[in-house]
């Protein structure tokens, strides 16, 4: 068995942090990016969804490579791709612009997907819950903190220079990645197009694939619904920008910092259990939300539940799907992530749906029905959420 050192574990989980981050750079930034090209919020969240939708995309095309090439040459395609979108995004001179380099920004962003199944790989069955847990803590803290950043940066220098400092942040990270990431060679000898033939064969033989990536699109789908309107609820309740939007980001990172936690007792606990857990904290945010429309405290408080209630079916849904198919563990990484982005890109549109017609009342009932999707789900299914 291949043993997966502190060091290069702890690397890819702050790579999959600062990688994943320019996904979700521009949510705290789009008032500021309506304002500029004079559209209303519905037509900028389009930047949001694209994003959403190139990351799809780019988990459904790129990852699965992970199983047939190496990973230094996919990262060295995909890190010269990224920098040129994150500069496009920046000189961008019409929201159009704007959302189609925003679509690459999110196809170029998928790597870090390869970073979890990797750790997955050079783990053992003991210590396989801890190694998903600290990635993933990477990953999640990447999201949540990078609104914090998006939110200052945008209010001291504009939306702009967000983009371009990432540019310039990438480029250091792919040096870095070069010189400390070790190679790994795959095994699979067969064509591009069986192995993407071969996504079809595990989504449908593994029921407990399918119910994982269901309950995990339900649950992205209400976070992404939360993030995207959260910008315009602070500026009609509170008057607030982007500054005091992506510092909400810091209260769900507490609850990112479980990752550790949850993965640990992933490898003690019925998973049952947890996701059940997590479902309740799901609900309960939510809840906390729709009456939270003109309180900071509940908000935050919400923010916290939320983060952490998706946080804890996130990794436990990981964990199920690993537990099989070792040699295929980039594929049923791609189709559970694939549904998870679907789901996010879902939630954006219908949460600005819900916010033009019926404001945070209407998000919060959105984010209250999607959480009792997955209680559905978990109540009708119960007995094929695992199958080991």
């Amino acid at each position: 068995m291949k043993q997966l050192s502190n060091s290069v574990l702890y690397l890819m989980s702050i790579s999959a942090g600062l990688v994943v981050a320019n996904l979700y750079y521009n949510q705290p930034l789009l008032h500021q990016i309506a304002v500029t090209f004079s559209v209303n919020e519905s037509a900028v969240s389009n930047v949001a969804l694209f994003t959403q939708l190139g990351y799809a995309l780019g988990l459904l095309i790129i990852i699965p490579l992970g199983d047939k090439v190496t990973n230094k040459k996919i990262l060295q395609f995909d890190f010269f791709l990224m920098i040129l979108s994150l500069i496009a995004a920046a000189v961008s001179n019409s929201l159009l612009l704007l959302i189609i380099s925003s679509f690459f920004i999110g196809f170029t962003s998928a790597i870090p997907q390869l970073f979890v199944p990797m750790a997955a790989e050079l783990s053992d069955d003991k210590g396989r819950g801890r190694a998903i847990g600290i990635v993933m803590s990477g990953l999640l803290i990447g999201i949540l903190g990078s609104r914090v950043i998006s939110g200052l940066v945008g209010e001291q220098f504009g939306w702009r220079a967000m983009y371009y400092a990432a540019a310039v942040l990438m480029l250091a990270l792919f040096i870095l990645l070069q010189l400390k990431l070790p190679g790994i060679k795959p095994n699979y000898k067969g064509s591009y197009a069986a192995l993407m033939k071969s996504l079809w064969f595990y989504f449908k033989t593994e029921s407990s694939l399918r119910l994982a990536a269901l309950r995990g699109a339900l649950a992205f789908a209400g976070l992404s619904a939360f993030w995207t309107t959260l910008v315009f609820l602070m500026e009609d309740s509170f008057g607030y920008g982007s500054g005091v939007t992506g510092a909400f980001g810091l209260f769900g990172i507490l609850g990112a910092l479980a990752a550790t936690v949850v993965g640990k007792l992933n490898d003690k606990i019925n998973k049952n259990k947890i996701i059940l857990f997590s479902i309740i904290l799901l609900i309960l945010s939510w809840g906390i939300f729709l009456f939270s429309a003109t309180s900071l405290i509940g908000l935050i408080i919400g923010v916290t539940l939320v983060d952490l209630g998706l946080q804890a079916l996130h990794i436990t849904n990981q964990n199920i799907i690993f537990s099989k198919n070792p040699e295929a563990r980039n594929r049923v990484n791609t189709i559970y992530m694939v549904s998870f982005f679907i789901g996010g890109a879902v939630g954006t549109s219908l949460g600005a749906f819900a916010w033009e017609y019926y404001h945070w009342t209407g998000v919060s009932i959105l984010g209250i029905i999607l959480s009792l999707g997955i209680l559905l789900v978990y109540l009708m299914y119960k007995h094929k959420t695992v199958s080991f």
